[in-house]
């Protein structure tokens, strides 16, 4: 039977005499103390699920620690958590003095790779923890979305699709954190450009319980309907515009400077006369002076 504050049935299968209380470790792994371990600054996971924590914490009581933690040797006596944290936290409400761990040297960015690298491993993280750990492996680490793909083992696209949940409104981000949506969803909302509209779709799929397919139906006559009031608009102001090439072109040789007008798809519009001197100027005035003349 495994010692209750050994490593476990797992990892004590690796280690000679675990049973005789003179455990070898393997080849990088030590039994560290807890009080010993601090916190990780660099930690990117947020949040963790108290139920599942007591659900650990009692396999732990009864089979140890499989998977080692991993922690920075801080060369005062002290250990710094680069990653297993949940496995410490419950190792400790399991009541265990020491836990497995494999003992790195590395700087701060080094050891901040490391951490976000490890936990994005992590299974039961969600998609915009996720996308932080990547965020922030891009920005404070210096990695480019192609290095950062091959670091984490996963495709560019995959990481990219990632990324752009950082772009939807700080709700629907908060929804996914909370299972409310899927990321399918959240990568659907992405097509559309307004944060109004998005957020209102939110709500819709969530109401009306829709799937991810439903989701993309609405989003894509959404955005063929806005397609076509775009050009229907452009088309319109083309029009206007046409319509109004003769008067730009007679004011442009009444006036003897490039006059530019400038239409809506409403007929809204301005005209500005541009001049490059103060003497262009006083011809433009000029040229309005006769106007009124011709009027009187």
């Amino acid at each position: 039977m495994a010692r209750k504050n050994a490593l476990g049935r797992g990892l004590g299968a690796l280690i000679d005499d675990a049973d005789k209380g003179n455990a070898s470790y393997p080849e990088g792994i030590h039994e560290v103390e807890i009080s010993r371990i601090r916190s990780n600054p660099f930690q990117p996971r947020t949040n963790f699920d108290d139920e599942a924590l007591q659900e650990l914490a009692a396999s732990i009581r009864e089979l140890g620690i499989i998977q080692p933690i991993s922690v920075r040797d801080m060369d005062d006596g002290t250990y710094q958590l680069i990653s297993g944290e949940r496995r410490l936290k419950a190792a400790t409400m399991a009541g265990l003095e020491k836990v497995p761990a494999y003992v790195r040297s590395a700087d701060d960015q080094a050891m901040l790779e490391m951490a976000l690298v490890e936990n994005i491993q992590r299974e039961d993280l969600d998609a915009i923890e996720i996308a932080i750990s990547y965020q922030r492996l891009i920005e404070e680490c210096r990695l480019t979305q192609e290095t950062l793909s091959a670091r984490v083992g996963k495709k560019r696209s995959t990481v990219a699709n990632y990324l752009r949940l950082l772009k939807l409104p700080a709700e629907i981000q908060l929804g996914i954190r909370e299972g409310k949506i899927t990321m399918g969803h959240a990568r659907t909302l992405i097509g559309i450009d307004d944060p109004e509209k998005q957020i209102n779709l939110y709500y819709q799929i969530i109401s009306d319980e829709l799937s991810v397919r439903q989701t993309e139906e609405m989003v894509r006559k959404m955005v063929n309907r806005e397609m076509r009031k775009a050009t229907g608009r452009e088309q319109k102001k083309q029009e206007l515009a046409e319509a109004f090439k003769g008067l730009q072109e007679e004011l442009a040789g009444f006036f003897r400077t490039d006059v530019q007008l400038r239409v809506n798809e409403k007929g809204k519009g301005k005209i500005v006369i541009p001049f490059a001197s103060t003497e262009e100027l006083e011809k433009i005035m000029e040229a309005f002076d006769k106007l009124g003349s011709a009027g009187s």
